[in-house]
């Protein structure tokens, strides 16, 4: 199991994240998204995981509102917002391979083995 957890610093679910695989001794690998962002080919991998580029954006975030995400016409144009300002991801993303999760979602990480 390869685990990468994106996520932000001050993310109170993307410490608690990385709290339930410390526990568990579950290694992972930490990737600070506001500082280091989420490559094209780990985006892609992660929205086909996820169903798509909507449950990966923060609607509540203040990034959301100050770029006008809501009004964008088209989807392309959402998703290079979204690679160009990793403050628009909800957080945390877990990874495993080819498996993704967003959120807290422990019940979903206890199936992977």
């Amino acid at each position: 199991m390869k685990i990468q957890i994106f996520g932000k610093k001050k993310c109170f679910d993307t410490k608690k994240a990385e709290r339930y695989f410390k526990e568990r001794r579950i290694p992972f690998q930490s990737v600070d998204l506001l500082r280091y962002g989420m490559s094209r080919g780990e985006y892609e991998s992660v929205k086909r995981a996820v169903g798509g580029m909507e449950p990966l954006i923060d609607t509540h975030s203040k990034a959301y509102e100050e770029l006008y995400i809501a009004h964008l016409a088209y989807r392309s144009d959402v998703e290079e917002k979204l690679l160009e300002n990793p403050a628009l991801f909800r957080t945390p993303v877990v990874r495993n391979g080819r498996e993704a999760t967003v959120g807290f979602c422990p019940e979903v990480w206890e199936t992977w083995s």
